[in-house]
């Protein structure tokens, strides 16, 4: 009844309660210890037990020896009581036969590691916190997606442009899971609880190796011991956040375009404003703030919201959001229906100026070609820095593809979305924003236009596409040998970070005097119903060169006219 008695502790709950609600586990004892067991005991005396003699050995099956027989263990009659054992603090049990029930406002610097369970054994509730988040589960509720389930997720049905889905690539997408090893389960059983790795967010100099299916701590990459990283644990410092964040998709900067490891201490105010050291500084969670270990804030392409809460820039900057917050009148006309990242991120991908790094982010992706022949095989791919970002109206809602359901092709292009953002300029909740646009040659199943969720880790062994997606299709429970083909997949995700300093922020002209950077009359839908001369004197004749927002100001705002009057679209 161990794990049974222990998981109740730690969830607040009654045996019965918990028994009832099918949570618990009854079998099996603490496997999570880590200290040796006890190697020297005389066994050939009895001892004295609650007023009777009893052999010498293990009483109660934990592994270890009663301390009257010469071992270490100060309750042999109950194996939740042994060396190693977590001493869940302030119960007024010595668990782990030091000497002294763990006092639950201990100082981190009494703390020796012994695995998960140091954490835990204080910090129960923010375990179960962390477990319940999207941050472990890789799934949550999903309100802001116009297609698939309720729920969505990394681990429910998430495909993206670049390694498929976690189906085919738990090996690559576990290296920065919040857990040990172990695949996310909704129910939050012992096993579950001690699978979550505390330090991955609150130590710094914190650093894991796999061992086999598990991933372990990395002493020989750190520059403290473990003793030490429990005792200095603190709150989430930018370098947590980014040595997962910004290496997603498989390596520096690749995946999002506006993250990069640079961002940790760069000194580069033009690279990131507000990251910069020399910048605001900010840390990640001053604007994805955090309540209960639930993140505010996701990017389009992304299913699942922790919170309802999204991260909106004038939490900071709330003047900016009015139309007289600018000091450019013209620029204030905007402000309802243009988003500030589509000012503010002129460019992205952009090289820090203090690093000999590249900080080029991938454009395209194809499985059919290889980038080396020697393992491991990464896909061949092309990275470019300095981009203008793509711009599409949103609405704050977006389509992704999931991997039980078929593609579809975008008319506009061939191309078959894996994430696009919903919205267009008649849109009245829609504003313009800035993305990343990227694209990938990935593998279909011909029967049910599905995409595959090709076997990354036999790729990345052999370069072999064909075995890669037998292998993925079998792991799919599909047909392995029907026909596949190879379909060109693209995705927008949006910007949020690389914020240029205000003097470089995008001018008038960048956007209404060129097609370089975005095709408003063609693209964005901003098109006449025919020359201007002839929009224009239809109602007025020709009365002069009047100026255009004073004009177009009467229009819209004093008389109420619909936008259909001069353009092709209609908006309330």
């Amino acid at each position: 009844m161990s794990q049974l008695r222990l998981l109740c502790r730690f969830l607040g709950l009654t045996t019965t309660a918990a028994l009832v609600a099918g949570i618990c586990s009854s079998s099996g004892a603490d496997d999570h210890d880590i200290r040796p067991r006890s190697s020297a005991a005389d066994l050939s005396q009895p001892r004295q037990t609650s007023g009777r003699l009893v052999p010498c050995g293990d009483g109660d099956g934990d592994g270890f020896i009663a301390t009257d027989c010469g071992g270490d263990d100060c309750d042999d009659t109950d194996l939740e009581i042994h060396p190693g054992a977590i001493d869940w603090c302030g119960d007024g049990i010595d668990q782990d036969c030091s000497g002294a029930d763990l006092n639950c406002a201990t100082d981190h610097s009494e703390l020796d590691w012994r695995g998960p369970g140091t954490c835990v054994a204080c910090h129960s509730d923010e375990a179960v916190d962390v477990h319940q988040s999207v941050m472990y589960q890789w799934q949550g509720d999903a309100p802001l997606m116009t297609n698939g389930g309720p729920r969505q997720g990394k681990d429910r049905g998430g495909v993206n442009s670049y390694c498929v889905h976690i189906l085919g690539n738990w090996a690559g997408c576990g290296s920065c899971h919040i857990g040990l090893g172990a695949l996310p389960s909704e129910d939050p059983n012992l096993d579950q609880i001690m699978n979550i790795d505390c330090l991955l967010c609150h130590q710094e100099e914190y650093r894991r190796r796999r061992d086999g299916a598990d991933w372990v701590p990395d002493t020989a990459a750190m520059t403290i011991t473990m003793d030490e990283a429990v005792k200095t644990t603190h709150r989430p410092v930018r370098s947590n956040c980014l040595q997962c964040h910004a290496k997603s998709g498989g390596g520096d900067a690749v995946k999002r375009g506006d993250l990069a490891l640079a961002q940790i201490d760069t000194t580069d105010r033009d690279f990131d404003v507000h990251m910069s050291v020399t910048g605001a500084d900010l840390l990640c969670q001053n604007c994805h703030r955090v309540n209960d270990h639930r993140f505010e804030g996701k990017g389009s392409d992304l299913r699942p919201s922790d919170t309802a809460t999204t991260v909106e820039c004038s939490r900071c900057h709330p003047d900016k959001a009015t139309s007289w917050g600018h000091d450019d009148e013209e620029i204030g006309r905007h402000v309802d229906r243009v988003a500030c990242q589509t000012c503010h991120i002129p460019f992205y991908a952009k090289d820090a100026g203090d690093t000999t790094a590249s900080e080029a982010t991938e454009t395209h992706r194809t499985w059919l070609d290889t980038a080396g022949n020697q393992p491991p095989i990464h896909p061949a791919s092309r990275k470019a820095n300095n981009l203008i970002p793509s711009y599409r109206h949103w609405n704050g809602t977006s389509w992704n593809a999931v991997l039980e359901l078929p593609v579809y092709v975008n008319p506009d292009n061939g191309r078959h979305p894996t994430s696009f953002p919903e919205g267009d300029v008649a849109d009245p909740d829609a504003k313009l924003y800035a993305f990343k646009y990227k694209t990938a040659v990935q593998p279909m199943a011909d029967s049910t236009g599905r995409l595959i969720a090709l076997d990354t880790s036999v790729f990345f062994a052999t370069g072999d596409a064909e075995a890669a997606v037998h292998q993925g299709l079998v792991n799919m429970g599909l047909d392995p040998d029907q026909p596949v083909s190879w379909i060109e997949t693209e995705t927008h995700q949006m910007l949020n970070h690389q914020v240029a300093d205000h003097d470089d922020a995008l001018e008038c002209e960048d956007c209404h005097e060129s097609t370089t950077r975005m095709d408003l009359q063609g693209e964005l839908g901003y098109e006449l119903n025919g020359p201007q001369s002839v929009v224009c004197t239809q109602c007025h004749g020709n009365e002069g060169n009047p100026d255009f927002y004073e004009v177009h100001d009467e229009h819209v705002e004093d008389r109420h006219i619909d936008c259909a009057r001069c353009h092709n679209f209609s908006r309330d």
